[in-house]
């Protein structure tokens, strides 16, 4: 079975905690603190294989994390990092966050490696804490925690044209003629059951890529029939040929066809409606003798909207090479810049909401200093790196949303008192 879509679980690395220990030789009074920091956790890493062209490997496994870096040692040692883990997806891939939709990765164009997930932050050792006041610091800060997310894939084909229609007017014998694919042919609705994409090579200049858009019926947009499954393989196209059996061989009216499939695609993306699109009316020399020229129905009706209208045989291959010509000239006259989808979720901005304790208390010895512990305040300090100005305004505003700042007003913290937090200390103003 094609797989253009699967759910995954990613998580990175967690980092490393910093060490506690203290230089403890022979001649060497008072060495001091000498815990090592800890090592970063691995990130999860996307990246473009050129030689995939389905999701199929993710179909059979679904959760995969990056190593978690270690922790560091006495010594000053310094604690490994974590391996990274590199997922390998075809071509056009788009990654989504899996509850919202939002694009997290569009792997396209020039995207063809993105680290997804950062593996968390080594934790600083005790070294890093020793102070005129402080000479012994027993604290070393935590590893950031991992990060974990739950994406979508979904596999958008890069075609320059999008072929559509109803199942068997000859989508498949068109791409067969016209291309270099080898879709399989037969006389029945949805012989195709995944997209296929073909080269077009024209004489006297470049050609282009055709993909063969499987399975559209009337009511694709809302699920029923195939056409759902491959509707998102449209969006990157420039232009569509919208293919239609002129001859009405199974009794249904071409033109009404055109109208119900422009439909569903206005339904499932109305930007796809502002596409070009050529209607390739096909199966004419199964016209009979004497009848109404259906073609020129079909012309009277699109022309005057725009939307050239060719005769063709996709079995005997008339009327092929002014069509393809035609859509050459087309994609020449638009924008060649591929469709990417701009990335609208950002994981590193997710805050950590676990409901973890703390307390807040005075300090017995000194009435100006305050004291605040616990898991909550632990996890925090390690996600945040307070050497950076972003990092200290992001923390400042953690304390601010989850009440703790409310706490030390209750606790009766005064304007100049000191707030300590496994190390850091802080001067409390308004």
């Amino acid at each position: 079975m094609f797989a253009d879509r699967a759910k995954i679980y990613i998580r990175s690395g967690k980092g490393g905690d910093g060490h506690v220990s203290f230089r403890r030789e022979l001649y060497v009074p008072n060495g001091g603190p000498d815990g090592g920091d800890g090592g970063k956790g691995g990130d999860v890493i996307f990246e473009v294989d050129k030689g995939m062209n389905a999701l199929t490997d993710y179909r059979h496994k679904s959760k995969y994390a990056a190593g978690n870096g270690e922790e560091g040692g006495k010594k000053r040692c310094h604690g490994a990092n974590g391996k990274d883990i590199v997922l390998k997806v075809p071509e056009g891939t788009v990654i989504k966050e899996a509850e919202s939709g939002k694009v997290i990765a569009d792997m396209s164009g020039t995207n063809t490696r993105q680290v997804v997930l950062r593996g968390g932050r080594g934790g600083k050792g005790n070294q890093h804490y020793a102070t005129a006041t402080m000479q012994v610091p027993k604290y070393a800060q935590p590893g950031q925690p991992a990060q974990e997310l739950e994406v979508q894939l979904e596999l958008k084909v890069i075609a320059d044209v999008g072929l559509i229609g109803f199942p068997n007017v000859g989508k498949s014998t068109l791409l067969s003629r016209v291309s270099n694919a080898r879709p399989q042919i037969a006389n029945y609705h949805f012989t195709t059951l995944n997209p296929h994409l073909g080269v077009v090579d024209l004489d006297d200049c470049n050609g282009f890529v055709i993909a063969d858009i499987p399975g559209l019926i009337e009511g694709a947009s809302e699920g029923v029939g195939l056409g759902h499954q491959f509707l998102r393989h449209i969006e990157r196209t420039r232009v569509l040929i919208h293919l239609v059996d002129a001859a009405s061989t199974e009794g249904r009216d071409p033109i009404d066809d055109i109208y119900k499939i422009n439909k569903e695609l206005e339904a499932y993306d109305p930007e796809l409606m502002k596409r070009p699109q050529v209607i390739a009316a096909n199966k004419i020399d199964a016209v009979y003798e004497g009848d109404e020229d259906p073609v020129q129905k079909i012309r009277d009706e699109f022309e005057p909207q725009g939307m050239k209208v060719f005769a063709i045989s996709a079995v005997s291959g008339k009327g092929l090479k002014e069509l393809l010509y035609y859509v050459k000239q087309l994609l020449d006259t638009i924008d060649k810049e591929p469709v990417i989808f701009e990335q609208e979720f950002f994981p590193e901005d997710v805050l950590i909401t676990e409901n973890l304790p703390y307390t807040v208390a005075r300090d017995e010895d000194d009435e100006h200093v305050f004291i605040i512990e616990g898991p909550k305040i632990e996890k925090m300090l390690g996600y945040t790196n307070l050497d950076s100005e972003k990092g200290f305004l992001f923390f400042q505003k953690f304390l601010k949303e989850s009440g703790i700042l409310e706490d030390l007003e209750k606790a009766g913290i005064e304007e100049g008192d000191t707030v300590r937090m496994y190390g850091f200390d802080f001067d409390y103003y308004k």
